[in-house]
């Protein structure tokens, strides 16, 4: 939830106790850090295919700042086996890994992507791997490559074959959107009139949970993404907000004004009764689970101010876990539970910080002026959040070391509420 509108609720709140490709531009800054010399070769076959596999090999590649791309102009004829590989040629370039491969028409209309990755000083390949789509799915197999790359590579799992979602209010209308990870393939699985807020991912990707207003009020409601169907989930008496999923997806953490002021909740991703879980005397909301489902991480303003809370997830007392600045919200565990983001106000900039959970060591990570809505990618190696400038929200993300920063812009429109989906399940 955007930090102004955080702001409005709280305020509230305590008063009452098809598939569109948008024009993108990527701007991506790295500081210090080695990247791998990588060259990736057009694929021989994909000029008459309707999308260029290697040119989104590559931009994946080097969206991460990990990589540095070699030139590969000149190579010809293009080599396609490993005994056409001129080794010597690539470590001149200065290359240090190569990928090769080609497109060749199969049965039914599909076709056949095959492509190797080399190890250029050793000689020898690291991964050879090829598949049998149509050619739309060309860009999908595209991204599938780059995670293989990736992992190849680095040894951490690549996300480029992820999802995120997002809220783009444009002309008065707003609009809840899937896209690939690389901001691609937009797709709108909801439009309305009415605010939407807060989108949340389930475990398996196959359902979002977020907050609408179509009844006028905030009530949360689950859709199912491939069927399309939707059910409201939480519609007590007053306020219903900030879905947050447990690991196995069966309940959803709410934050409810039920009783009185707000207060976390939790309820079946089906409906039903919800059981309280906090009891302050405060306004307690955006709870998030941890990775292991043992703990509850929260905002709460119990200590005068909005800060982050720890508790378990049974329910129990309360640890409060930020100090520095009197405004941190909006908590996010990592992947593997030994990290947070959130959402920190300092000199009255808004940033996105990581908090080590271990020795409670944290450090800023961007530098924006309202930056909101942090969300890791599956493999915790990216966040992605809201960045706003001149009033208008854009997609942006950093690396969890800060070092590597990007910024995507388009003409979509005021873009609110980015969250990262999970790993795809096949």
């Amino acid at each position: 939830m955007p930090i102004f509108r955080f702001i409005l609720l709280m305020a509230v709140l305590l008063a009452v106790s098809t598939r569109a490709e948008p024009q993108l531009q990527i701007d991506i800054t790295t500081s210090g850090g080695r990247q791998i010399p990588i060259a990736v070769m057009p694929l021989a076959g994909e000029n008459t295919q309707p999308q260029a596999v290697s040119e989104v090999v590559a931009a994946d590649l080097a969206r991460t700042g990990l990589f540095r791309l070699v030139n590969t102009v000149g190579i010809s004829p293009l080599p396609t086996e490993p005994s056409e590989v001129n080794f010597p040629d690539w470590t001149a370039r200065t290359a240090e890994a190569l990928v090769i491969g080609k497109i060749e028409p199969q049965s039914e209309g599909r076709v056949e992507v095959r492509f190797r990755l080399f190890d250029v000083a050793k000689q020898s390949q690291l991964a050879s791997y090829s598949y049998v789509v149509a050619p739309a799915q060309l860009r999908a197999t595209a991204h599938r490559i780059a995670d293989l790359i990736y992992e190849r590579l680095t040894g951490d799992k690549g996300a480029f074959s992820t999802k995120i979602t997002y809220v783009v209010k444009r002309s008065g209308r707003y609009e809840l959107q899937v896209a690939d990870a690389d901001g691609f393939n937009a797709q709108s699985v909801l439009a309305s009139n009415e605010p939407i807020m807060s989108p949340s991912w389930s475990p398996d990707g196959s359902r979002l949970a977020y907050v609408s207003f179509d009844q006028k009020k905030p009530v949360v409601v689950v859709q199912n993404l491939a069927q399309g169907t939707t059910r409201v989930v939480a519609n007590f008496r007053g306020n219903n907000s900030a879905p947050a999923w447990s690991p196995d997806g069966q309940y959803l953490l709410v934050a409810l004004t039920k009783d009185g002021l707000t207060q976390i909740y939790r309820i079946s991703a089906s409906g039903g009764d919800a059981q309280r879980l906090t009891d302050s005397t405060g306004i307690d909301t955006q709870g998030v689970y941890s990775p292991d489902g043992q703990w509850i991480a929260f905002t709460s303003d119990r200590g005068g101010s909005p800060q982050v809370y720890r508790m378990p997830a049974s329910g129990g007392p309360a640890e409060r876990l930020t100090f520095e600045g009197t405004y941190n919200v909006g908590p996010r565990y990592s992947p593997d539970g030994k990290s947070m983001a959130y959402v920190s106000r300092e000199g009255g900039r808004f940033r996105i910080a990581l908090m080590d959970l271990a020795t409670k060591q944290w450090q800023p990570l961007t530098e924006g002026g309202l930056d909101d809505s942090p969300s890791f990618a599956p493999n915790g190696k990216m966040i992605l959040y809201e960045a706003s400038v001149g009033g208008r929200g854009n997609l942006a993300a950093v690396s969890w070391d800060g070092r590597v920063r990007q910024r995507l812009t388009s003409a979509a429109g005021d873009v609110q509420d980015p969250a990262w989906g999970p790993m795809p399940t096949n």
